[in-house]
């Protein structure tokens, strides 16, 4: 099915629960595709997991199957909301805030997180809790070597595939990764063994500027409040600080063992068949190995159904940023594809 089945189950069965964001509704926009979703248009929802909760946000009408669409390292579901009141009204979207982010439940203590793996079990765990099929995905950087990697796993179950400056996993060369693996377990414990009281908490400026000048311009001021409506708590009581803390858990800094070769995520291309859309930022992210991005979609051209590959201006984070260039992009894309 795709986003417009009418018999996909609802987000508040099967473990899941829902609440509304509070907002009073606002005036539809409209596009070339018709009325689009006010900004206030979406639910709050959770869904169980044998470690917590999965927290996200549900966009336009819950008697469809949703577009399900997933974030960036370190970011979270508001990475969308600037994007989803653009597109049409009636195709509803699941944005998932990832394990360990927003306002998702972090793994217990002596679990590492494995991203890639992690992520693509996360999204297999959530279309069988409901029984979706012939999904539709959506992914921005990390979100998108997700859903690329769902696609390639089960290549006659995904519809469309729609990725925002990612082409597939970024690769790393085995000498770096086996350079580093003794650095990125001693992390882990390091930030697993941190006092609560240890955690950097910051005042509202002082978060907002952080996170912009470690985006390095791919943000800017207003996207970074948008995120950190999802990113960032008051300190807990106990610490006896003013202050906030960022909500991502610390060990996602080093989430990265397990990534892929440039030949293993090439062989996962060749087995995505569904419809594809690719957007590349420009600039965008300046990826290490940038002929790659090139080789994973003319792979994907071989042996998918339909791969439309579009640049658009902007920074690697342009569908928050100027989320009007790829709205139209993307809404042709489902309606018409």
């Amino acid at each position: 099915m795709d986003s417009n089945n009418s018999s996909a189950a609802s987000a508040d069965l099967n473990g899941a629960s829902t609440s509304t964001n509070g907002n009073p509704a606002t005036t539809p926009k409209t596009n070339g595709n018709g009325p689009c979703r006010g900004d206030d248009s979406w639910e709050e929802i959770t869904i169980d997991v044998p470690w917590g909760t999965v927290a996200g946000k549900w966009w336009g009408p819950r008697n469809r199957q949703p577009v399900l669409a997933f974030h960036g390292w370190q970011d979270n579901a508001g990475t969308f909301d600037r994007l989803c009141p653009l597109l049409p009204a009636h195709i509803p979207i699941l944005c998932i805030d990832l394990p360990g982010h927003g306002k998702s439940s972090h793994y217990p203590k002596g679990m590492q997180y494995f991203i890639f793996w992690d992520g693509i079990c996360l999204i297999r765990r959530i279309v069988r809790l409901y029984g979706w099929e012939n999904i539709t995905l959506l992914g921005h950087s990390m979100g998108g070597a997700l859903t690329f990697m769902y696609a390639a796993s089960f290549p006659e179950e995904v519809d469309k595939l729609i990725n925002i400056d990612i082409a597939g996993p970024t690769v790393r060369g085995v000498e770096r990764m086996a350079a580093t693996t003794g650095w990125a377990l001693d992390k882990f414990l390091d930030y697993e063994n941190l006092p609560i009281q240890k955690l950097p908490c910051y005042s509202y400026e002082e978060m907002i500027k952080l996170v912009l000048d470690a985006y390095d311009g791919s943000v800017d001021e207003e996207s970074v409040k948008v995120l950190m409506r999802r990113g960032m708590l008051p300190v807990p009581p106990e610490v006896q600080k003013d202050g906030f803390n960022f909500v991502r858990d610390l060990r996602l800094k080093v989430s990265l063992l397990g990534m892929f070769t440039m030949e293993q995520v090439l062989a996962y291309a060749k087995q995505i068949r569904c419809k594809v859309l690719n957007i590349r930022a420009e600039p965008g992210m300046n990826f290490q190995n940038p002929q790659f991005y090139a080789e994973v979609i003319e792979t994907m051209r071989k042996h998918a159904k339909l791969v439309i590959f579009e640049k658009v201006p902007g920074t690697h984070h342009l569908h928050l940023v100027t989320p009007e260039r790829v709205a139209p992009i993307i809404s042709d894309f489902i309606l018409k594809s």
